[in-house]
């Protein structure tokens, strides 16, 4: 579908030196002060789970591959709320909205893309890690080594950010409206997608590819570590183990159907449904929420982590009385 006011191409709808404004919150003057003081509470609680997560695993000598992933999605949730979080609060303190570059926007939608594909990607391998650690225990050591959590991790980020790569390319060839209005808080795909001069559907399949490579393939891949997980736990007699077992699971499970929730909620749907009030809210949601949630479910349902952050505060206890 055509976006509005797009009878006419802008012929330097791909000069570098254009630039978009970000609408971000303009129709809710009256609780703007309100709003930047939430957002910005939130981001600090969110940094500091995130950052006492990373310190903890780091400072532990000897890190089990959980908490070796749980390390690397500390640092993507920390890049990811520093991508999009301080652009927001600036939309709130500008009354008519904030300007950003085309550079800028295209920058800021690769990482927010390649951030959030990074993560896809890390779910799958911790996935993996707990069907060998349930299927597999007496080989978990020997598989699970720190050379393949290495490698595991380094595949997950080029991989988010090749695919992000071509479809910021291929979203920002396309010829914008001159009205480069984007009703949004931040360059997100939809709304920047929005904006596209064109009355067929061909600027969508870039998106759907990515989708597809992003959300589809590695949620079918979580989808039969659990099957096998499960099939693994009906054959413990013991419903304690089992319990047990299973327990370890759960935070995993949590953080996965947050993310891909509000993922397949956001991106796998047609243009001709983008509504940027709803999209707002939903991003709210997934850039704010849910990485200030992810601490707080590790932190509660994780044995590993507790262990490690209750070191970490002896350590600290100690120094402060020496």
């Amino acid at each position: 579908m055509p976006c509005e006011g797009c009878m006419e191409r802008d012929n330097r709808s791909t000069d570098p030196t254009m630039e978009f404004l970000l609408l971000g919150f303009s129709e809710l003057l009256c609780l703007r002060v309100l709003l930047f003081l939430i957002f910005l509470i939130v981001h600090l609680v969110t940094l500091a789970g995130n950052v006492m997560i990373f310190i903890a695993v780091v400072m532990e000598p000897s890190r089990p591959p959980m908490l070796f992933f749980l390390c690397q999605l500390s640092v993507i949730e920390l890049c990811y709320t520093l991508v999009i979080v301080p652009k927001v609060l600036l939309s709130l303190i500008v009354v008519d909205g904030s300007t950003i570059s085309f550079i800028g926007c295209a920058a800021q939608m690769h990482l927010f893309v390649a951030l959030g594909g990074a993560e896809c990607f890390l779910l799958v391998a911790m996935s993996y890690d707990r069907y060998v650690a349930i299927c597999q225990p007496l080989h978990y050591v020997a598989v699970m080594s720190e050379g393949l959590c290495l490698r595991l991790a380094v595949a997950c980020c080029l991989g988010g950010f090749a695919v992000a790569l071509g479809l910021t390319v291929a979203v920002f060839r396309l010829p914008f409206c001159q009205s480069r209005r984007i009703n949004h808080f931040f360059c997100d795909v939809p709304a920047v997608l929005h904006l596209a001069c064109t009355q067929s559907y061909t600027p969508e399949l870039p998106l759907l590819a990515a989708c597809v490579l992003l959300l589809l393939l590695p949620f079918l891949l979580i989808l039969t570590s659990y099957v096998c997980i499960a099939a693994a736990l009906l054959r413990v007699t013991p419903s304690v183990g089992r319990c047990k077992a299973f327990s370890t699971c759960i935070s995993h499970l949590a953080i996965t159907l947050l993310h891909y929730g509000c993922a397949t909620f956001m991106y796998i749907r047609p243009k001709s449904s983008y509504s940027p009030a709803r999209d707002k809210m939903v991003s709210l949601v997934y850039t704010n929420i849910t990485p200030l949630l992810y601490p707080f479910i590790y932190s509660l349902r994780n044995k590993e982590i507790r262990g490690v952050l209750r070191k970490m505060l002896k350590r600290k206890k100690t120094a402060q009385l020496n």
